[in-house]
């Protein structure tokens, strides 16, 4: 087990990790140590009991045993200690458990939705809500059984948590770019306070088909911290950036495609209604309207 352990610490991090940062073994899943988040600041996005509804939530969710991960706002601050105003909660499940997080809280008097069957539900108490996500709304990211494989646990309002890791946090992340939303920033803040937990090799088959995109956040990276850039695996960089140069001397794709739907259906709406281009699925000439 412990050799198993070291080669695929080595195989992950291509490095050293620092001491604080270093996992012990749980069986077959490695566990980091404890961090803890502060509750949000007071604002407008959420009503005055919004703290006593999401402890609430996380102790029953806490009791339930169902797998779930706390993401969005809450798991930021825990990462790297930026505390910010938010107007929900996050919770991220694989997709046969949302159902039994919702009848579990419809059994103890909350209100259940189903916003949208491929991605997201929600829970309910008065003005107070929190996100049920198992997936994506561009059907890329689906939360799965590898999500769960590492232990990255917290206490939030005094409440056992498991974090999503740092790894998947970045990969859920990496495609949130419209003109009302962009989270480069909490990927940089991720890469700058959490590089020694990420699996950068998971990282990457995760976004094998995406590569570019990771580049251009390494990139990112790299701009705005440029005395960091060593907390991006070298192996890594040179990797996406063989990738950028082998690609100059492939043939230019026959279908036309606008893969910017994948950032925002919307601000890339006219180039499958008017400009002739395909959608991420389907033809060119297939009509949408986001």
């Amino acid at each position: 087990m412990a050799l198993r352990f070291a080669i695929t610490r080595m195989q992950r991090r291509r490095g050293t990790l620092a001491d604080s940062a270093t996992p012990s073994v749980q069986g077959d899943r490695e566990s980091y140590p404890m961090l803890s988040g502060s509750p949000p600041p007071a604002s407008a996005l959420a009503p005055a009991d919004a703290d006593a509804f999401y402890a609430d939530s996380l102790r029953l969710l806490h009791g339930s045993e169902i797998p779930v991960l706390v993401a969005g706002t809450f798991a930021v601050n825990c990462y790297t200690g930026i505390n910010r105003a938010t107007k929900d909660l996050d919770i991220f499940c694989k997709a046969g458990d949302f159902p039994r997080i919702l009848l579990l809280f419809k059994e103890h008097g909350f209100e259940t939705e189903i916003e949208d069957e491929r991605w997201i539900a929600k829970v309910r108490r008065g003005d107070c809500f929190f996100d049920v996500i198992f997936g994506s709304a561009t059907a890329v990211v689906s939360i799965s059984d590898h999500w769960f494989q590492e232990s990255h646990p917290a206490e939030i309002y005094d409440v056992p948590a498991q974090l999503t890791p740092p790894t998947e946090m970045i990969w859920s992340k990496a495609l949130l770019q419209n003109r009302h939303r962009y989270d480069g920033a909490d990927i940089a803040h991720l890469i700058l306070r959490q590089w020694e937990r990420v699996d950068w090799q998971r990282l990457l088959t995760h976004m094998e088909q995406y590569w570019e995109v990771l580049l251009i956040h390494l990139l990112n990276f790299r701009f705005i911290y440029p005395s960091e850039r060593e907390r991006v695996p070298r192996w890594l960089f040179d990797e996406l950036l063989q990738r950028a140069h082998r690609q100059i001397d492939l043939p230019i794709p026959q279908t036309r495609v606008c893969r910017g739907r994948l950032f925002s259906a919307e601000d890339y709406r006219i180039e499958v209604q008017v400009w002739g281009f395909a959608d991420v699925v389907g033809p060119a000439t297939a009509e949408t309207d986001g």
